[in-house]
């Protein structure tokens, strides 16, 4: 029973949205148990946890694909800092992520990997795709980045 238990959960890890703590460098999940949590307007943040498997792949990618539909992001930041490692099989698939988030124009960037993570990532095609304009070191990068590129871009006056 224990190692279907085990299976289980490495199976379909929790997927999520996060928003910023007010005043604060802070990420968490975005459940509306703090009403006050910061997000940006076309900003979305994804989280999961564990090691992103074959086995993993297909509840993370249902997950991800439910909250990028709910919220009509330009920009999808997926923070993996809860994750150690992505198999070939679950490069692939976020590979594909990304090739779908950019038919719909939308940007996928990475934030928080792990060293074993990032050297998978910069070792594939995705990471000459994303180069360094979108991967971060932490969350909050990201979020600064998307302030930055989008949100402050988008409200400066036009030069007509």
């Amino acid at each position: 029973m224990s190692v279907l238990t085990l299976f289980y959960q490495a199976s379909t890890p929790v997927v999520y949205a996060m928003a910023r703590k007010p005043g604060t460098d802070v990420f968490r999940p975005l459940t509306g148990e703090h009403p006050t949590d910061e997000t940006l307007p076309g900003l979305l943040i994804l989280r999961t946890e564990g090691r992103m498997t074959f086995a993993s792949v297909p509840s993370v990618t249902e997950g991800f694909r439910n909250l990028v539909q709910a919220a009509n992001p330009r920009v999808v930041v997926f923070e993996c800092s809860g994750i150690p490692d992505f198999e070939y099989t679950a490069l692939r698939a976020l590979i594909r992520f990304d090739q779908k988030l950019a038919q719909q124009g939308i940007e996928l960037w990475l934030a928080s990997l792990n060293p074993t993570a990032l050297n998978v990532v910069n070792r594939s095609p995705l990471g000459e795709t994303l180069g360094h304009k979108r991967m971060f070191f932490n969350a909050q990068a990201a979020f600064a980045a998307y302030e930055e590129r989008v949100v402050r871009k988008s409200a400066a006056p036009s030069a007509e």
